[in-house]
């Protein structure tokens, strides 16, 4: 009988946890063996609604998107509460901060990403390449920087509890970048009564998202909610106070044109970078995250994996396999992280199943995928490769939608892109601005701000690389006033996606709500829709209600009405 597959995961956030889930079956039936090595001590969360937690928008248990018990059940080994020390891959072994030593076949880093310090006096820093690694890996490996009292960078439960402290007390709150998290989070504390300032050195938020015409409506549109918004300043140094019991604390900000912005809590949310200090200390290759191949496997060692924030997906060439810079970079989404799970578990699970077939033919020797060299042509194969992953902003009151670079303007001429059209249309006085970039009327980019049904419209027309009607203006009409969503079937069409994370349709909806989830969150625990980012959410709700108007009218008059109840 073949020997199972000893598998090693080292991280276990929402990415990991999906990586598990989808292998329990595997791991039950003894075809594969499994050790997790999780460094919070508490169950996977989704890391995309901390912001939300740390308004008191939502609680820890609806973030969870693990099952410990389940997969302990399985067969599970999970360390939870404990670090990855080192990889030695010689001897195939993982060692633990406990000192347990911890043998693989083939190991899955899913170790995410690290919230950016930025160069601030006042702040202290520390570089992670090979020199300072090797002289202090105690102090970098798997842990993030310390911080002072006061400033924190929103990526776990620890720092959103002191969001949530500074939000319940009414503090005044500096958010320092104007990137999607920094603005959800502004965006969520100021609605829950927080004083909140957004601090960035651009001319408009979401630089990497938006134009300028979209961005100046979302700055007019963020400061109609209350939020201040500080634009063209570059922040510099941070200053403290002394508390009454000796502490010094966060009291400003200051900037390179001289402001001083005083504040209670200052949040770093100036984007993130892949983990990759045990992978560089192993000798595996790293750029911007863990260079692996399309097919998920590191290009230094055909028995280490990489999925999610860590994971640079690069195609090798003998142009590009010496160079110091690599294209792209992780894409930072939990969704292609979550499909990367998905497929690679599937693809460790039918190896198994096929060792275990051969087995019954041959004489059943073991055979290690790190002797195999060179991946063989099974091993090729690799999941789709990604779209341009749309980006939501998710508020209140507030639709932010964009995909693709929407950079060109009407008037430009390109002889690169001759079929290159662009069409706009603002409204800054009541905060609404659309363009949409086409090349042969097929739409390749678009930036939306407070227009959700049109956006919605747009979505589906980029998700099936749809034309664009000859008079652009008639997408407008989804958010005039005599516009009826019940008559336009496109947008709930049963192939129409709804959640971009997991790959969820109408149809899959539909069926889900007549099998009895008859909210957002029953369906969320059954499809897996709306577990993701959450900007799905309302599609979601639209479809219910839909179900829900379908089966009034068709129950006779007088009957009762035999639908499932709300508790789901």
């Amino acid at each position: 009988m073949t020997t199972p597959q000893r598998i090693v995961l080292l991280g276990y956030g929402p990415v990991g946890a999906r990586f598990v889930e989808e292998l329990l079956p595997s791991v039950a039936d003894g075809s594969l063996d499994l050790t997790v090595v999780g460094g919070e001590p508490v169950e996977a969360y989704n890391r995309v609604l901390v912001a939300e937690y740390a308004v008191g928008g939502t609680e820890l248990e609806s973030m969870l998107v693990g099952d410990r018990a389940a997969a302990e059940a399985a067969g599970v080994r999970m360390r939870l509460g404990v670090a990855a020390r080192a990889i030695d891959r010689d001897a195939r072994t993982v060692e633990l901060d406990t000192g347990e030593r911890l043998d693989y076949d083939r190991l899955v880093l899913a170790t995410g990403a690290r919230a950016n310090v930025p160069t601030l006096d006042g702040v202290e820093r520390h570089r992670r390449d090979l020199v300072s690694l090797e002289k202090y890996a105690d102090a970098l490996v798997g842990r993030d920087d310390a911080l002072p009292a006061g400033v924190t960078a929103l990526r776990d439960l620890a720092d959103a509890e002191q969001v949530l402290a500074a939000v319940r007390a009414r503090r005044r709150i500096i958010v320092l970048g104007a990137g999607v998290l920094g603005l959800e989070l502004a965006l969520a504390a100021a609605h829950a009564g927080a004083d909140v300032c957004v601090v960035h050195h651009g001319p408009h938020p979401m630089p990497r998202n938006l134009d300028r015409g979209a961005g100046l409506v979302l700055r007019a549109a963020l400061r109609r909610t209350g939020v201040t918004v500080v634009v063209n300043s570059r922040a510099e140094a941070v200053g403290f106070r002394d508390e009454a019991d000796g502490t010094r604390r966060f009291d400003q900000l200051v900037t390179a044109d001289g402001k001083q912005l005083r504040g209670d809590l200052l949040v770093l949310s100036c984007g993130v970078s892949a983990r990759t200090e045990l992978a560089t200390l192993a000798g595996l290759r790293t750029a911007a995250g863990i260079v692996v191949h399309p097919w998920l496997a590191s290009w230094s060692d055909p028995a280490v994996f990489a999925i999610g924030d860590c994971a640079q997906i690069v195609e090798r060439t003998e142009e590009n396999a010496h160079e110091r810079t690599l294209p792209g970079a992780p894409s930072g989404l939990i969704g292609p992280g979550w499909r990367q799970a998905d497929w690679l578990a599937a693809r460790f699970a039918a190896e198994a199943r096929d060792e275990a077939s051969a087995d019954s033919t041959t004489d059943g020797a073991d055979r290690s995928p790190r002797d195999e060299g060179v991946a063989p042509p099974a091993e090729r194969a690799a999941p789709p490769a990604e779209r341009e992953p749309i980006v939501m902003l998710k508020a209140e009151h507030l639709d932010v939608v964009a995909v693709g670079d929407v950079g060109a303007e009407p008037w430009d001429e390109d002889p690169a892109h001759p079929q290159r059209r662009v069409a706009q249309w603002a409204d800054p006085e009541h905060h609404r601005y659309v363009k949409m970039v086409t090349e042969g009327g097929v739409l390749t980019a678009f930036a939306s701000v407070g227009m959700p049904r049109t956006a919605a419209e747009l979505t589906l027309l980029f998700e099936r690389r749809g034309e664009l009607p000859a008079d652009r203006s008639l997408l407008l009409r989804f958010d005039g006033p005599d516009d009826d969503p019940a008559a336009s079937g496109d947008a709930f069409a049963p192939a129409a996606t709804v959640c971009w994370c997991n790959g969820v349709t109408v149809e899959r909806i539909e069926a889900s709500a007549a099998g009895g989830s008859t909210t957002v969150e029953c369906v969320g625990r059954d499809t897996r829709a709306g577990t993701g980012c959450g900007g799905c959410k309302g599609r979601i709700a639209e479809v219910l209600a839909r179900v829900a108007a379908a089966a009034s009218v068709t129950s006779p008059a007088g009957e009762p009405d035999d639908a499932p109840s709300l508790a789901g």
